[in-house]
C-alpha cells in the first residue's frame, strides 16, 4: 500500500497536463483581449462608414 502512494506521490504525468491546461488558459485570454479590442476597431470603423455614406 505504501508503495502505491509513493509512486503516486512521484507521477510526474498529471503535472504535464496541468501546465498545458495552464498555456492554454493563458491564449484563450490572450485571443480574448485582441478579439474584443480588433472587434470594437471594426464597429468604430462601421460607424464611420455609415455616417459618411449618410452625408
Amino acid at each position: 500500500m505504501f508503495s502505491i502512494l509513493q509512486e503516486l506521490m512521484n507521477d510526474q504525468s498529471g503535472a504535464t497536463a496541468i501546465e498545458y491546461g495552464l498555456i492554454v488558459a493563458l491564449v484563450s485570454v490572450a485571443a480574448i483581449t485582441g478579439f474584443s479590442a480588433l472587434g470594437n476597431k471594426i464597429g468604430e470603423t462601421m460607424n464611420m462608414v455609415a455616417a459618411n455614406l449618410s452625408r
